[in-house]
């Protein structure tokens, strides 16, 4: 089963990966690294069940948790930029 979970993180991460690399749009390629960001969660949680006891490591769970703390920041921030960059355009 985590073979599956190891799958589809590799996924999320190579279509994101290109698609950051061949959009135009910054709102995008700003999900595009969302998308990016949810495969290396999903790579952390698949890794935290590589132990040889039957519970998982706690360490990468709460690196998920804090990374999407800092996820949702520095989406919030990006949005912001991109408001901000919208209407300097539209004054122009």
């Amino acid at each position: 089963m985590k073979e599956l979970y190891y799958l589809l993180s590799f996924l999320l991460i190579s279509m994101s990966t290109y698609y950051f690399i061949t959009a135009i749009n910054f709102v995008k390629r700003l999900i595009a690294v969302n998308i990016l960001g949810s495969g290396v969660f999903l790579f952390f949680v698949a890794t935290a069940r590589n132990t040889p006891s039957e519970n998982p490591d706690p360490v990468p769970h709460a690196l998920v948790l804090t990374g999407i703390v800092v996820a949702v920041s520095a989406t919030a921030f990006a949005v912001s930029l991109l408001l901000h960059l919208s209407k300097q355009r539209e004054e122009e």
